[in-house]
């Protein structure tokens, strides 16, 4: 299974360098100089296109990430960049034994409830928006049911069992 790490938000300047939303905890590791990323950018309908791409320079820039890639030496390049996603395998990365941390696959197939103990689902996914993260649940009657990622509607997060408090409404069927 793949985990992203990073996601080309936009260009910098003329000469190739990229914004990147960093989804890591170990940016420095991960980004580091000589580092070969394996990215991902989306074509179209479910088709993909991978390629790999050698850190030149990283840098902090306002707080966000400023890299620069040896395959992309100008501005027309890094925008085609745009949404590419970096990715890493999952079998290289372990959150230990600290029960309070976790990585967004080692959640999936946990189940969720409500705090008054309602069952709600499966979580199939964290998925990452600009606006926020997302629990995808997959609800006993198959719908799929967003849930925003914030500790007022998630107070309890567990590799076995995430309970959520939602405002009235967001577990409702359409």
């Amino acid at each position: 299974m793949d985990l992203v790490v990073g996601r080309v938000a936009k260009t910098h300047g003329v000469r190739g360098e990229l914004v990147v939303d960093v989804r890591t905890d170990e940016p420095d590791e991960r980004f580091a100089v000589g580092r070969v990323l394996r990215g991902r950018k989306s074509t179209g309908k479910n088709t993909f296109v991978e390629n790999n791409y050698t850190v030149t320079a990283a840098r902090n820039h306002s707080g966000r990430l400023l890299l620069t890639l040896a395959e992309v030496t100008d501005r027309d390049t890094a925008t085609e960049m745009r949404g590419t996603l970096f990715l890493i395998d999952s079998a290289d990365v372990s959150s230990g034994d600290d029960p309070d941390e976790f990585y967004d696959h080692e959640l999936q197939g946990a189940a969720v409830r409500t705090v008054s103990g309602e069952e709600v689902g499966v979580l199939t996914d964290v998925v990452h928006m600009p606006g926020g993260d997302l629990l995808s649940v997959k609800a006993a009657d198959g719908r799929d049911i967003l849930i925003p990622f914030v500790a007022a509607i998630v107070p309890t997060v567990g590799r076995d069992l995430i309970e959520i408090d939602p405002p009235d409404g967001l577990l409702d069927p359409e």
